[in-house]
């Protein structure tokens, strides 16, 4: 039960020392809890299954009230409690931010960003209580005078237009608690593209750009917004749109909010200037595809919820199987809207399909994890890959995509082009998209599918769901015009290891399972030094292995915790796990393939 508020929570955030990465943050809270008013910070983001304990990096706190201190007591990880005290009650407290992700706080000269959930503590009992954020400058220096806010937050005051994503510093409200961990704050000298989509306004604010075709991507995002919007219909999102993206060196992610996403991107990613129509480079395809994903997101996880996490407990883990179907069928929507968006051609959207179905091929683990599991484990397994991960586990979002690409084509092949996925996406949109109270439960997907293809199809998906069979796709592709085929990634013979280049020599960072390195005792973290007498260095461990041909048995010398070791290892055939989609000739072909790749 909610603690009369008697007015708004007041929050104030600082990026007082940009060197240091602190954050300083004030919590003002005008009528305290008489027994002793008590603070948290979440445990974890929503998008990001994951506790990831935001409060281990308050590295100072401290409550005072009418000028004094007041006693702040740590009763767990993440809350405080502090002293029966008069009213108003403030907490003060600095955050180290230098998580260069979308989930967490990130702070250094150049620019400033933070999620509520990793930089606002929560007073308990006044989770529906309004707030008030001011948000106040940095120390002057360095083209910090020239810094801006980028953010779904409402300003109090002072807006330009009737939307308005960019501001000076200054006040900003939320109704709540919840609406205010949903808006991601960019502060710092950024470049805004500015565009519309089926009539709804949408704002690109990106940071840490040197060279941008801004045209360009532009034209390509609003095509991909436009494509998602059309496809889920009515009833039509109209609220305003916000795209934060970050460029670094090698940054790559992206985290959903119901009218914004983070996005981390490399800057290698973004449209060069003079790229030509039509071209659209590997890298830039996965930036395209990476955007795709999260505003794909805005219905399929922000407002189509699983119930599980419809009021979710941000403290602890909130267990769901259906990660497979929130994450895995956005990722398959997500290429195929580039592809519809006219954005990507149909030779480059068949690579990128098959690059999913590689990745999934190549990991043992799909033989020992269903989905289901999967999706259920996330918490402790996804977002924690070690060197067995690939033996072991199985990506929701790579075979999730797998089996939402069986259901589409399967539903498209049963009812003669007159029902697909879309036709299940926008049922759920219609009645789970507005105000739902209930969520989607962990029966009601295979309970629609059944409505839409029959009691055998939902047994068929509940076996690819809950079981680790791969989905048979190859008769599938075939009704759509296309042609799967395997092969493998080299002629040369196989050890199923990988490595990495550390200091001249191969590092080995990972054993598949029933491969010639693991059969022969290799382990991650060894270090190859010589095969059949060849020395081994950071990059010919191909070259020597073609020398030879797979039944042969080579002595391998490595070296493990620094001592030298010895051991025989029998090459075998390379597996055919790389997979390569090609249209099947001919107008009637032709056609199939357009019904799929088009919203139907």
């Amino acid at each position: 039960m909610s603690v009369n508020a008697s007015g708004p929570v007041r929050y104030a955030i600082s990026p007082v020392r940009p060197a240091a990465h602190l954050f300083r943050v004030t919590c003002r809270v005008p009528s305290p809890d008489p027994k002793g008013q008590r603070f948290s910070l979440p445990a974890w983001i929503p998008g990001s299954y994951l506790i990831r304990d935001f409060s281990r990096h308050i590295v100072s706190i401290r409550a005072e009230a009418g000028g004094r201190p007041v006693r702040l007591e740590k009763i767990d990880k993440s809350t405080w409690r502090a002293a029966p005290c008069a009213a108003p009650l403030t907490v003060l407290y600095e955050v180290y931010a230098r998580d260069l992700s979308v989930r967490a706080a990130y702070l250094d000269e150049d620019r400033a960003f933070f999620n509520a959930s990793s930089v606002f503590l929560s007073p308990a009992g006044l989770e529906n209580a309004p707030c008030r954020i001011e948000i106040l400058p940095p120390p002057e220096g360095n083209d910090r005078a020239r810094w801006r806010i980028a953010t779904a937050l409402p300003r109090l005051s002072g807006e330009k237009s009737a939307w308005n994503y960019v501001h000076e510093f200054g006040e900003f409200h939320a109704p709540n608690y919840a609406a205010l961990l949903d808006c991601p704050v960019e502060i710092g000298s950024f470049r805004e593209i500015v565009f519309a989509a089926e009539g709804v306004p949408h704002l690109l604010a990106i940071t840490g750009a040197a060279e941008l075709n801004e045209a360009r991507l532009a034209r390509d995002v609003s095509r991909i917004c436009a494509a998602h919007i059309r496809m889920f219909g009515q009833p039509r999102l109209t609220e305003p749109y916000l795209f934060l993206l970050a460029a670094t060196e090698k940054g790559y992610g992206g985290l959903e909010h119901d009218d914004a996403s983070a996005l981390l991107a490399a800057r290698e990613d973004l449209p060069k200037p003079g790229l030509a129509d039509g071209e659209t480079p590997p890298e830039y395809a996965r930036l395209l595809g990476l955007i795709s994903h999260e505003y794909f997101h805005r219905w399929n996880v922000r407002r189509i919820r699983p119930s599980a996490l419809l009021r979710a407990d941000l403290q602890r883990e909130n267990y769901t199987r259906l990660l497979w179907f929130f994450e895995g069928a956005t990722s398959y929507y997500d290429d195929l809207a580039l592809l519809r968006a006219g954005v990507i051609s149909e030779t480059v959207y068949l690579e990128l399909l098959g690059k999913t179905l590689t990745r999934v091929r190549a990991a043992p683990g799909r033989f020992l994890q269903s989905l289901a599991e999967a999706s259920f484990d996330a918490w402790i397994k996804y977002y924690r890959p070690n060197e067995n991960t690939p033996n072991a586990e199985v990506s929701y979002y790579d075979k999730g995509a797998v089996v939402a690409l069986w259901l589409d084509l399967s539903l498209r092949r049963m009812s003669k082009g007159k029902t697909s996925l879309d036709d299940l996406m926008r049922a759920l949109w219609r009645d789970h998209g507005e105000k739902d109270s209930a969520g989607v439960g962990e029966e009601e997907i295979f309970a629609r599918v059944e409505t839409l293809g029959g009691k055998s199809l939902r047994r068929r998906l509940r076996a690819l769901v809950e079981g680790t069979e791969d989905p048979p796709l190859r008769a599938l592709f075939a009704s759509a015009g296309v042609r799967l085929a395997w092969r493998a990634e080299s002629s040369a013979p196989w050890l199923g290891l990988g490595t990495r280049a550390e200091g001249g020599k191969a590092r080995i960072t990972k054993v598949l399972s029933a491969s010639p390195a693991e059969k022969a005792g290799l382990a991650a973290d060894d270090t190859l030094a010589a095969l059949a007498g060849r020395e081994i260095g950071a990059s010919n461990l191909e070259t020597i292995l073609a020398r030879f041909s797979p039944g042969a048995e080579l002595e391998c010398h490595y070296f493990r915790e620094g001592l030298l070791r010895v051991t025989k290892v029998r090459l075998a055939a390379p597996p055919e796990n790389i997979a390569r989609l090609l249209p099947i000739a001919g107008a009637e072909a032709k056609i199939r393939r357009a019904r799929w790749f088009c919203c139907a």
